[in-house]
């Protein structure tokens, strides 16, 4: 049978609402001589903080933790404007290290790291608690310390660690500070931009394969956290918690350094991605944003680096529809002809619209159709890329283009007449 956290808080001595708990054994390694900090008085008790600061110019990789680069395209990608008209004093990096990594109401967070801007420096500051009894005064502190906050940067934040937090200032009577705060979360939009290339979009992977940064030996995995502090509860021996205060830290630190990156890619996107895939993957982002000029110039970019198949011909695709819509039909072309070689049945298509439509050229359009007709019912194996699809849309791709050719035929026919 699972242990609950309850339960194992209770084997330790914890007792919710209890006066009369035991003092915990002394220990020559209390927290305050593993992690310097400072005792902070709240309304609800005392909490332990440890605090950092860093100038702006600090290099945390190949980036400043400042964010110099405007937020605008960020913003609009996630939906809250407020981002964008935020001051940089204004914004908040938060991670929290947690009890467990599943959420739940019966999970703690025991150390929240947040980071903000004042004046020339980055200030983080740590907040432990030594005994889940400290829960109230951590949170008491967090919200001290989040007061001038009006914008939230996390990773993997709106589904983990702002619920969490939520629930736990709820649970303990209080209002949550971060419930109405402008939010912008770097895992979803790590996920757009390094899907294609990176076979992992966790924040550490992210500091050594994007910023360039390694982490020393003395940080910890993040899933053996929870056990680490469970000892420490059991102890009261924090040295293992050093290379936890680390990790988090790092944490904090990465979530400024990586807006400030990326920010930076955003605003100049031609000269500050230099992979084939992360400008496509740049391209499609600007595309669903509206920003159809600078995807085209980010996929035509992209087309110019080694790119897999599957992933070139899909960029051809989307830059020639770019074309089209922007009304460069003459590039479109080129384009479609391109991809008509090499099998792509929607090539085929837009030749036939083309001829059709622009050209008035029924006999052109008639072939194009015919000769997608030939891909859907027989794709030619010596092609070097071809179309492949489900056979429900073979049959959709048939009658489209059984439909496309009787009418193109109608046409010719009455054009013969008239003639």
């Amino acid at each position: 049978m699972a242990t609950s956290l309850s339960d194992k808080l209770k084997s330790l001595g914890v007792r919710i609402g209890a006066r009369d708990l035991p003092p915990r054994p002394r220990d020559p390694y209390p927290i305050e001589r593993v992690v310097p900090g400072r005792f902070q008085e709240t309304p609800h008790g005392t909490v332990y903080v440890v605090e950092e600061r860093h100038p702006l110019e600090h290099r945390h990789g190949c980036a400043t933790l400042q964010v110099t680069a405007p937020l605008g395209v960020i913003a609009e990608w996630a939906g809250e404007p407020r981002l964008a008209d935020a001051g940089l004093d204004t914004f908040a990096f938060l991670d929290t290290e947690t009890t467990g990594l599943a959420g739940g109401t019966g999970i703690y967070a025991f150390l929240v790291g947040v980071g903000r801007f004042e004046g020339e420096v980055f200030h983080l500051a740590q907040f432990f608690m030594r005994d889940p009894i400290e829960e109230p005064a951590l949170l008491a502190a967090l919200t001290e310390f989040l007061q001038p906050c009006q914008a939230l940067v996390t990773f993997n934040g709106k589904g983990f660690d702002v619920p969490l937090l939520n629930t736990r200032y709820i649970t303990n009577g209080e209002r949550p500070p971060l419930a109405s705060i402008a939010h912008l979360d770097l895992l979803p939009l790590a996920r757009r931009l390094w899907r294609a290339r990176l076979p992992s979009r966790a924040l550490g992977y992210l500091e050594e394969h994007i910023l360039g940064l390694a982490r020393t030996q003395e940080d910890v995995p993040s899933w053996v956290i929870p056990s680490l502090y469970f000892g420490y509860l059991r102890s009261g021996d924090a040295r293992s918690m050093k290379g936890v205060f680390y990790h988090n830290a790092m944490d904090v630190l990465s979530l400024a350094a990586l807006l400030s990156h990326v920010a930076g890619l955003f605003d100049d996107p031609l000269s500050g991605v230099g992979h084939g895939l992360d400008l496509v993957a740049m391209g499609k982002l600007f595309e669903d944003l509206g920003h159809v000029e600078k995807a085209a110039q980010l996929y035509e970019h992209g087309l110019a680096h080694d790119l897999p198949d599957e992933i070139y011909w899909d960029t051809v695709r989307r830059l020639s529809l770019a074309e089209k819509r922007r009304g460069n039909l003459t590039t479109a072309v080129v384009l479609w002809r391109q991809a008509a070689r090499s099998g792509q049945i929607y090539a085929h298509v837009e030749l036939a619209k083309f001829y059709e439509h622009q050209q008035g050229d029924y006999g052109e359009a008639a072939r194009w159709t015919q000769a997608a007709l030939a891909l859907v019912n027989a794709p030619d194996p010596s092609l070097a890329f071809r179309t492949s699809f489900p056979p429900h849309e073979g049959r959709r791709w048939q009658a489209d283009l059984e439909h496309r050719l009787a009418r193109l035929h109608t046409r010719l026919g009455v054009e013969g007449c008239d003639s």
